[in-house]
């Protein structure tokens, strides 16, 4: 994982409509950078649901939402559409950012050991650097916590 007070690494992904986004196109404004291990699975709909709930906070705030996984386009699109979700699912079939930002880890699940996208998220102040880190989240709540964050309720 990525240290707070770092240079945020930029990239170049695909969004779930097939478009280039790079990280550094969002300069000047705050990023909520959120990997995620698959679209259409429980906690990650919770997720990516709490996200879009809470949506027009971030968006009050001028905070740019963006969810990664490895998921190919079409299936964000899917995903993106199934659950109206109004913020940007970028495409990272060759872990391209995954692993620049530290989530493709070994996981553990019944005893069965193997690398996979561990749930984790990044707020990215308006330079680029890394404000916060926010390893292992709870997909129920992550939302909520970075918006009392960005609204002074919390330091951790």
């Amino acid at each position: 994982m990525l240290e707070v007070g770092t240079k945020a690494p930029d990239f170049t992904l695909h969004d779930q409509e097939g478009k280039d986004v790079r990280l550094s196109d969002f300069l000047g404004k705050r990023v909520v950078l959120y990997f995620y291990p698959r679209d259409n699975t429980p906690g990650c709909t919770r997720q990516a649901c709490a996200f879009a709930q809470n949506f027009e906070g971030f968006r009050r705030q001028d905070v740019v939402v963006i969810g990664i996984s490895k998921d190919s386009v079409a299936s964000h699109l899917k995903f993106a559409q199934k659950y109206d979700l109004p913020f940007i699912l970028l495409s990272d079939p060759e872990l391209q950012a995954i692993q620049a930002y530290g989530v493709w880890q070994e996981k553990k699940l019944y005893g069965k050991v193997s690398m996979g996208v561990v749930r984790s998220t990044y707020l990215i102040d308006a330079q680029g650097n890394i404000e916060r880190v926010i390893p292992k989240v709870k997909p129920d709540t992550n939302a909520a916590e970075i918006l009392d964050y960005l609204a002074g309720k919390s330091d951790k």
